[in-house]
């Protein structure tokens, strides 16, 4: 019965916190992005999902609810910048498996780096015990997204 009452504060704090935290995180990545190095907002986005394992333009597609030529468009852009590269699948010639290419790693990495910065810089003014907390509630928080 606690949690009742305790819901509609904590889903208050929720939308206090969360959605302009995340805006203002996300519109930091893309400001690196698009003025350090001139890429589409969806150019960013498919640069990271292979990052982070999409190796397709099928997977891309579907991770990012996209067209198939859409992304096509996108992979290919990133290909002419020496971002991306396309392999082979000697087994399926169908399959065009997609990988950063060492520029495209770097871009990344950087991009990455700025935004820990820029996050670091947002988590300086709190204390240790502030800190603790905050990591602790982020667990919290994930746990309750991830494993519901």
């Amino acid at each position: 019965m606690p949690n009742q009452t305790l819901n509609p504060i904590l889903i208050e704090k929720f939308w206090e916190s969360i959605p302009p935290v995340w805006r203002q995180t996300r519109n930091q990545i893309r400001r690196i992005a698009v003025e350090k190095f001139q890429m589409t907002e969806e150019q960013f986005q498919v640069l990271r999902r292979i990052r982070k394992g999409s190796t397709s333009v099928s997977a891309l597609a579907e991770a990012s609810q996209t067209s198939r030529s859409a992304v096509s468009k996108t992979v290919e852009a990133l290909v002419r910048r020496d971002l991306v590269a396309r392999g082979e699948d000697p087994d399926d010639r169908r399959n065009i498996p997609l990988a950063l290419t060492e520029e495209g790693q770097r871009v990344m990495n950087t991009i990455f780096i700025e935004a820990e910065a820029w996050l670091s810089a947002r988590f300086e003014h709190l204390s240790p015990v502030e800190l603790e907390t905050l990591q602790q509630g982020m667990e919290t928080l994930r746990k309750a997204f991830i494993n519901p």
